[in-house]
């Protein structure tokens, strides 16, 4: 804990605020304890008492957002089993924003702007402009194109290709990142609640990751709207948390009904405490917290 970082954490925390009220944003506080886990199998949620502590407030935002408030944000905490390291916490402080009729280079801009809030509520000079690139182009500069590569190619012996993917992102592709960098157009597999894209060289979420100087800030997504698919995908994503030995995660039924509601939007969730953490030019989150 430093008590510098706590100020930094609390300047950079009245500025958010400031940028979102200024650009008509409501803020939306919702329940931590919610019905259900994470949509997505990789994440491991808390249970307590029969329910469970959020993973992000994303599925109650969406609510809101289907209830008819166009543009929202939360800042509060969240909680992910199995997360520890200098840039992750059991618990940590979510930014998520969702804004109907937008797409991804709105959020694009919108996440350059609070990047250049935060780095100026510490009085440091923003990395920004951020650059974009595919993550196709990001492998190709290593050697594999994504939309023919096996799961061996990606990781000699690996026969899942996501799990291949992923460990060749961490050991090749990410260490490379400098500077403000936009990641998109990642692989369908890897959609989640986000739409596909599907009339290009090969299929790809539409969905951007944010970095600065390496480190993971944000996760943007052009939101799914069909309540069958979103239905669909929790059952597929429950059949790989059972085949990886993990527990079943409850259907949250007043969210999938609520996708089916949703205006086209686009949504993002960003880590404040990494946030905070980068625009001090530190290595790890433990500056911001308590």
């Amino acid at each position: 804990m430093s008590p510098d970082g706590l100020r930094a954490r609390a300047r950079v925390l009245h500025a958010l605020r400031g940028w979102f009220a200024d650009h008509g944003y409501l803020e939306v506080p919702t329940p931590t304890v919610v019905p259900t886990g994470a949509l997505e199998e990789h994440l491991h949620p808390l249970r307590v008492e029969g329910a469970f502590l959020r993973t992000s407030p994303e599925l109650a935002l969406k609510r809101v957002v289907a209830a008819g408030l166009p543009r929202i944000y939360e800042i509060g905490p969240c909680y992910r089993g199995r997360e520890q390291g200098d840039w992750h916490a059991t618990e940590f402080l979510m930014l998520e924003w969702y804004r109907v009729g937008a797409g991804l280079p709105d959020l694009m801009e919108e996440v350059g702007e609070l990047v250049d809030v935060a780095f100026t509520a510490v009085g440091r000079s923003s990395p920004t402009p951020f650059v974009r690139r595919t993550v196709r182009e990001l492998f190709a500069e290593d050697g594999v194109d994504l939309a023919t590569a096996t799961p061996d190619e990606l990781r000699p012996g690996e026969t899942d290709w996501d799990t291949a993917f992923f460990a060749r992102w961490v050991d090749r592709i990410e260490p490379r990142f400098r500077g403000a960098l936009f990641v998109e157009d990642w692989p369908a597999t890897q959609s989640a609640l986000a739409q596909v894209r599907t009339d290009g060289p090969w299929p790809v979420t539409q969905r951007f990751e944010a970095y600065v100087d390496g480190v993971e800030l944000a996760n943007a997504f052009l939101e799914l709207t069909d309540a069958p698919e979103q239905r669909r995908r929790f059952a597929e994503a429950n059949a790989k948390r059972a085949a990886a030995g993990e527990a079943h995660n409850p259907v949250d039924e007043a969210f999938v009904e609520a996708v089916g509601r949703m205006p086209p939007t686009a949504g993002i969730a960003l880590g404040v405490d990494r946030l905070v953490a980068v625009a001090l030019g530190e290595r790890g989150i433990a500056c911001a917290r308590v």
